[in-house]
């Protein structure tokens, strides 16, 4: 039997639990409520149509970026440059991969894997809303022979996601256009 009186035992552990679980969450969304948090959504961009030129065929940043534009509710990616309000030309886009350190039997210890892109903004009759601009990432990461495979699928992820980081970038210089 036990030493406690019946009246202080717990009824159901877990329905108390519970209830002191949805307690807590609902007041840790209160204070979210009342500062005016929100995710970030698609960018507003103050023109309804654009030309994305200069990129090689099937670059996955042009198929990134079109997305991130086709996102926004005010723009949309056109193809030809009549339909155009402003015309985004990709200037250069290169991927580098440098050795950075080795060991002293000459093997690779870490490589620098940097992305630039060079981009500029302008309307149909070249008047230059966005000058040549250049956008430089760059990751470092350790190396080593014996994982070369994963270090691949490491550099690809590292790669795609510097991608991402640009196609952000771009999309919060476009933003920050004034109205034509």
């Amino acid at each position: 039997m036990s030493t406690y009186p019946k009246a202080l035992l717990p009824k159901n552990t877990t329905t108390d639990r519970r209830t002191w679980l949805m307690s807590v969450a609902s007041l840790a969304v209160v204070p979210l409520t009342g500062c005016g948090f929100q995710l970030r959504g698609a960018q507003e961009l103050r023109f309804r149509t654009v030309q994305l030129t200069g990129f090689k065929p099937h670059s996955p940043l042009e198929k990134e970026l079109r997305r991130a534009i086709n996102a926004s509710k005010t723009t949309l990616v056109v193809d030809s440059g009549g339909e155009a309000q402003v015309i985004l030309e990709a200037v250069s886009d290169r991927r580098e991969r440098n050795v950075v350190a080795t060991s002293s039997a000459g093997q690779v210890r870490q490589i620098s894997l940097r992305v630039r892109f060079t981009f500029k903004l302008r309307t149909p009759s070249d008047r230059e809303l966005i000058g040549p601009t250049e956008l430089l990432l760059g990751r470092d990461i350790s190396y080593n022979e014996s994982e070369a495979l994963a270090k691949e699928q490491e550099e690809a992820l590292l790669y795609r996601e510097m991608q991402t980081d640009i196609v952000s970038q771009i999309m919060r210089r476009l933003a920050a256009v004034p109205p034509l």
